[in-house]
């Protein structure tokens, strides 16, 4: 390895955990082994409702809240709170899956 090139764990908290070398070299995947293991959050969000205390009081077993989705309208998938993505819902040996259909990038997440 030469001066110029780093590893990423070479880095300091100063200057920034994903900086790249000016060598201009590609990175793989075993550059990013030490954030394999970070856990996040994946949210699938079908719909929302907003109710009042006492509309919440009222719920029982078989009641229906209506969302602001319609049939068929694609869902929002969040990661650790953030929107990444809207998809479509599925069906995988008999559970649900998501099947992420648009990804959104920065500036994109308008709802």
């Amino acid at each position: 390895m030469s001066d110029t090139e780093l590893k990423l764990d070479e880095f300091g908290p100063e200057e920034g955990a994903l900086a790249t070398d000016s060598g201009g070299e590609d990175k793989n995947a075993t550059d990013l082994l030490p954030v394999f293991d970070v856990p996040v959050a994946i949210s699938a969000v079908l719909g929302r409702a907003q109710l009042s205390v006492a509309q919440l009081l009222q719920l029982t077993s078989g009641s229906i809240l209506e969302l602001d989705r319609k049939v068929g309208e694609a869902i929002d998938i969040y990661v650790n709170n953030r929107l990444v993505a809207r998809g479509e819902v599925v069906i995988v040996d008999e559970r649900l899956g998501v099947t992420m259909t648009e990804i959104i990038k920065d500036g994109d997440s308008a709802a």
